[in-house]
C-alpha cells in the first residue's frame, strides 16, 4: 500500500461580522449524480473541497498548506492553528488502482491578501474555480466528511477565541 501525506489549509476572513472560507472546485471533476427514487430526472451536484496537495520533499506541511492555497486560490494566507490529520485509504482511480493510506494535515488559516479565483492558467488543469463561503454552511456545502469536520473545527476555534 503506497502513502500519501498532503496538506490544506482553512482560510477564513471576516466580512460584515460573519466568517468566511475559501472553497475549491476541483477541475475535471465530474458533477455527482444524485437519482431520485421516486422521480426519473437526474441532478448534478458541484464538488465543493479545501484546497490541499501533496507536500513535496524537504517541505513542511504547513509550508505546502499555505502553497497549496496560494495556488489553488489565488490569495495569501497567515496560520492560527493546525486543525488536525485526517487520515483515510483509497484506490487510485488512475493508473495501477493501489490502495493508498493518506494523511492530510489541515491548518486554521487567516486570509491576508490577494483576490480569490486569481490563479495561474497552469492550476487550471486542478482547480475549475475558487471561491468564498460562509463557514456555517461548509459542513453541508462541501463533499467530504473530514473536510466538513475541519469546517466544524475551525467554527469551533473561532467561537473559543473571540479576538479574531
Amino acid at each position: 500500500m503506497q502513502r500519501e501525506i498532503s496538506a490544506g489549509g482553512v482560510v477564513v476572513r471576516k466580512n460584515e461580522g460573519e466568517w468566511w472560507i475559501a472553497a475549491i472546485e476541483p477541475a475535471g471533476e465530474p458533477a455527482a449524480v444524485v437519482l431520485s427514487g421516486k422521480r426519473p430526472w437526474r441532478r448534478a451536484k458541484t464538488v465543493l473541497c479545501l484546497p490541499k496537495g501533496l507536500v513535496d520533499p524537504g517541505e513542511k506541511a504547513l509550508e505546502a498548506a499555505l502553497r497549496e492555497v496560494r495556488e489553488e486560490t489565488g490569495i495569501v494566507a497567515v496560520p492560527l492553528t493546525k486543525l488536525a490529520d485526517i487520515k483515510y485509504t483509497y484506490v487510485r482511480s488512475w493508473g495501477d488502482r493501489e490502495r493508498v493510506f493518506k494523511i492530510v494535515t489541515f491548518y486554521l488559516l487567516r486570509y491576508e491578501s490577494g483576490e480569490i479565483g486569481n490563479i495561474r492558467e497552469e492550476m487550471r488543469i486542478e482547480v475549475a474555480r475558487a471561491l468564498w463561503m460562509r463557514l456555517e454552511e461548509a459542513p453541508k456545502l462541501l463533499a467530504y466528511r473530514g473536510e466538513k469536520q475541519m469546517a466544524r473545527k475551525a467554527m469551533e476555534y473561532l467561537a473559543s477565541h473571540p479576538q479574531l
